[in-house]
């Protein structure tokens, strides 16, 4: 089977990109011959140029859509896989596909079918405005990308889809990698037959040293979204556990660190080693995200090391993480309900380590390379049939 990969990647390398360059070798490792098509917004994100430029082809990108003429025509592929369009790919390109009678499978790595910014998020807390009044003026009226001209373009761009049908129209098969996502789109007026729920997933999973850890741990990008502010409160409360955070602190939410607790340790980015150490010497992770996420992947790099997460009791958190057999969930945003989940898991490190050995066996039987071919290579089957 030849595959076509459309991919539009971010400035800096992100997890949608890792997942991106996971896929392509799971597909490789199948059998199948995969060629990818991307454009970046490397080094022109921020730009006048760059932001003009994003504006004009996130509705329609002449340059892309001569481009997949000429691959439909001259590389025939067998199945066409769609992750980001944005901005300078355009869902404009779907139509030629169509036409071509191709099938086309669109992984959703987020909400951006659905919201302008992608995220459900406002003021660092869910918001689903967009969604329930499918109305995507909100994006600007409440200015969501901090930027008049990018709220209206990103705002632009979405209602244009919306309004043309060129995801719904167009779109086989859409690949969510939760049940929550796949419920949000038919919500938003998607056909639910055309749903299929595929993971984010780990290369391998070789058994690990099962040991009880010294701190609690908290890794991936920093943030206010991220609970941040939510963690030092808890750090405060819990002065008798230790935090240790693995990872980068985005420059606008460093007012958040004027008053960080003495049982608070930033170790910044670290190499692929260092971030094993870091796993394996702590006794749990939590995630404290004030938004719904997608599927992070900090769970999945935990339980590899066996190792139990506690994180917010929604979105794909609640699918991800067993409560009281993987984890914990406490209420989002809920100071009390996390301290009070926190200091249990803390206490009774016994009980901790056999959430850990689940979450590694839930890892194993589910979140492996090994898993989630099948379900792709049954579902591009079915394309084919």
């Amino acid at each position: 089977m030849k595959i076509q990969l459309i991919h539009n990647n971010y400035g800096i390398y992100s997890g949608e990109e890792a997942v991106v360059d996971r896929q392509i070798a799971l597909f490789r490792q199948i059998g199948y011959q995969v060629f990818d098509y991307r454009k970046t917004t490397e080094g022109l994100r921020g730009t006048a140029w760059g932001d003009i430029k994003g504006l004009l082809q996130g509705f329609y990108s002449p340059q892309s859509v001569k481009d997949i003429k000429r691959i439909m025509k001259d590389e025939k592929p067998d199945v066409v896989v769609i992750h980001n369009l944005y901005p300078y790919i355009s869902p404009a390109i779907l139509k030629h596909i169509k036409r071509a009678g191709v099938p086309v499978v669109m992984t959703v790595h987020n909400y951006r079918l659905m919201c302008p910014t992608g995220l459900f998020m406002r003021n660092a807390r869910p918001c689903e405005l967009c969604l329930e009044k499918r109305n995507e003026w909100n994006c600007i009226r409440y200015n969501c990308e901090h930027s008049v001209i990018k709220s209206l373009g990103y705002a632009g761009r979405n209602w244009y889809a919306r309004i043309t049908k060129a995801y719904s129209d167009n779109v086989d098969v859409f690949a969510c990698i939760t049940a929550f996502q796949t419920r949000k789109l038919t919500e938003a007026g998607f056909s639910e037959n055309k749903m299929k729920v595929i993971p984010n997933f780990v290369d391998d999973a070789i058994e690990p040293s099962f040991v009880r850890g010294e701190y609690v741990a908290v890794s991936g990008r920093i943030s206010r979204e991220k609970g941040l502010d939510l963690l030092l409160e808890l750090a405060q409360k819990t002065p008798d556990i230790e935090y240790v955070f693995a990872g980068t602190i985005r420059p606008e939410d460093k007012y958040l660190l004027k008053n960080v607790p003495a049982n608070c340790k930033f170790l910044g980015q670290l190499s692929k080693d260092k971030l094993a150490d870091f796993y394996i010497s702590c006794r749990f992770l939590v995630i404290a995200s004030h938004w719904y996420e997608g599927f992070p992947m900090t769970i999945l790099d935990a339980s590899s090391y066996g190792k139990a997460t506690v994180g917010p009791a929604h979105a794909g958190f609640l699918e991800v993480i067993d409560d009281k057999i993987t984890g914990l969930h406490f209420k989002p945003s809920n100071l009390e309900d996390l301290t009070e989940k926190i200091t249990k898991l803390w206490n009774n490190p016994d009980t901790c380590m056999e959430m850990g050995k689940r979450a590694f066996l839930k890892l194993k039987e589910t979140y492996t390379n090994e898993a989630v071919k099948k379900q792709w290579s049954d579902m591009l089957s079915e394309l084919q049939a």
